[in-house]
């Protein structure tokens, strides 16, 4: 019988190495793929080394331009708008795995797969992105914009497995951290270097009085306490990319009950407004609601009402909507109050 294909995207770390073996013994010929994001030449030749000591088929995508266009471009106007953006959940829908779904199709290979820690389930002909089984590294939030089409061929080796004993096998711990084209640089240095005009403008508290000078609303967030012209006791409260405002108030000012959720992606509409336990998560800054929440429809987007308040929420934020384990769908925060 004619061994099933997985085409495997391979940094040749810790987890996409692990994952060979995995899929390995369950029976797949692993193809590995390694997306070129960065030009890190000594990524790149470690991801072919590595596939060449495990004796798979090795791949090379020049992911670059499209990378740079959908990612970094994006993270560079989001916050030049005062927006809070997340690449990383972007980057998995629109970049690895689409490109992993492309390649696939192009190579003739039914299934794809890649080192993130979670599971997919099938319930009455939908699929759900499910949590991994550790929920230390349960990598299921940046997953939310995965179409069914993907979800259908996609494999899980990670899913069931803990991180820190997964690490155990390998003399290399090291592992890549924060967002990966800063390099380690400060965000605000990186958007310089791409040309995000820094100008300054008012501090104005919530009834519009001005209290102080910003040196570029792309150096502040929401919840922000820290930083040029933000003074003792005041946090930044809003920020008004289009006047180039940041708006600062008290604590107690960051607590929102509503959210405006757009560019969404939902597995099932009928599900998400009519189930009585679905809970939301918000990385980053904001503070996820203790409660179920409550759901209403919008014409391009959802009306999201908590009975305990979120913590900060930001403009630009993806916000993910999980009933028990599963992943019911997500979206991007348009608006509060």
């Amino acid at each position: 019988m004619e061994q099933k294909r997985v085409l495997l995207g391979f940094s040749g770390g810790i987890d996409s190495t692990s994952a060979v073996g995995i899929l390995q013994g369950e029976g797949y010929d692993v193809v590995a793929l390694t997306i070129d994001t960065l030009l890190n030449s000594e990524t790149i030749a470690k991801a072919e080394r590595v596939a060449n000591e495990l004796g798979i088929e090795w791949h090379l995508y020049d992911g670059r331009e499209r990378f740079e266009r959908e990612i970094v471009n994006y993270f560079c106007q989001e916050y030049s708008e005062g927006r809070t953006p997340a690449p990383c959940t972007r980057c998995n829908s629109l970049i690895k795995w689409a490109i992993l779904e492309e390649v696939a199709n192009e190579l003739g290979i039914e299934y794809i797969a890649t080192g993130h820690y979670f599971n997919i389930e099938e319930h009455d002909g939908y699929y759900y992105v499910a949590k991994g089984i550790d929920p230390a590294k349960d990598q299921s939030y940046y997953l939310w914009g995965l179409s069914q089409g993907i979800l259908r061929r996609a494999l899980t080796p990670m899913g069931n497995l803990i991180k820190s004993e997964v690490k155990e096998a390998f003399k290399d711990k090291s592992e890549s951290m924060g967002i990966c084209f800063l390099q380690r640089k400060h965000y605000t240095e990186f958007l310089e270097s791409k040309g995000v005009g820094m100008t300054e403008g008012d501090i104005v508290d919530q009834q519009g009085t001005i209290c102080g000078r910003h040196n570029g609303i792309a150096r502040y967030t929401i919840g922000q306490r820290r930083g040029e012209g933000l003074k003792d006791g005041m946090r930044v409260v809003d920020i008004d990319g289009t006047n180039n405002t940041i708006i600062v108030g008290e604590k107690a000012s960051l607590y929102k009950s509503t959210l405006i959720i757009k560019q969404c992606n939902i597995v099932n509409r009928n599900e998400l407004l009519t189930s009585n336990d679905i809970m939301l998560k918000i990385r980053g800054i904001g503070i996820n609601p203790l409660h179920p929440i409550r759901i209403s429809e919008l014409e391009d987007g959802f009306v999201i009402t908590s009975p305990d308040p979120t913590y900060a929420p930001a403009k630009g934020q993806p916000v993910v909507f999980y009933c028990k384990n599963l992943v019911i769908g997500g979206g991007i925060i348009e608006s509060f109050e």
